[in-house]
């Protein structure tokens, strides 16, 4: 059993200022994010969801819609909908998958890939404007603390 001072001694789910919850300031710094990216998103006419959707494509190369519904935990519908969105602008295309005539594979198309280096280069600045307020070794901490909660 502990004692009331051990108890005080551990850090709380609060801040140093006592009125806000750690799960609220998270919360809040998730919307702001959130919004920031749908802001930096808008000029290409792209959601968070197809941009996620891309950046796989991108970085695991051609795959069925079955493997990227698995990759992006998503309902197989869902993913439809989202390459729907994407080869609609030309950032991606199907193909027949030569190994099964029933199955589609999903790629990356050159403006994809190069629509998706611009919002890379456009993100990049705008985390920068966000995370910049942080020391290196805060941003280490954040990444380790961020991962360990993800896994």
């Amino acid at each position: 059993m502990t004692s009331g001072r051990d108890a005080a001694a551990r850090p709380g789910p609060a801040d140093p200022a006592g009125d806000e919850s750690l799960a609220d300031a998270f919360g809040a710094v998730a919307r702001q994010l959130r919004d920031k990216s749908a802001e930096t998103l808008a000029p290409w006419d792209i959601t968070p969801a197809h941009l996620r959707a891309l950046r796989t494509l991108s970085r695991h190369g051609t795959m069925r819609l079955s493997e990227l519904s698995d990759h992006l935990q998503i309902a197989p519908r869902t993913a439809t909908e989202v390459v729907d969105a994407l080869q609609a602008r030309d950032l991606v295309r199907r193909r027949a998958d030569p190994g099964d005539r029933r199955a589609t594979l999903v790629e990356v198309t050159e403006h994809g890939a190069s629509i998706l280096a611009e919002i890379r280069a456009t993100r990049g600045t705008e985390a920068g404007r966000i995370f910049g307020r942080l020391s290196p070794a805060d941003c280490a901490d954040l990444a380790r603390i961020l991962t360990k909660l993800r896994d």
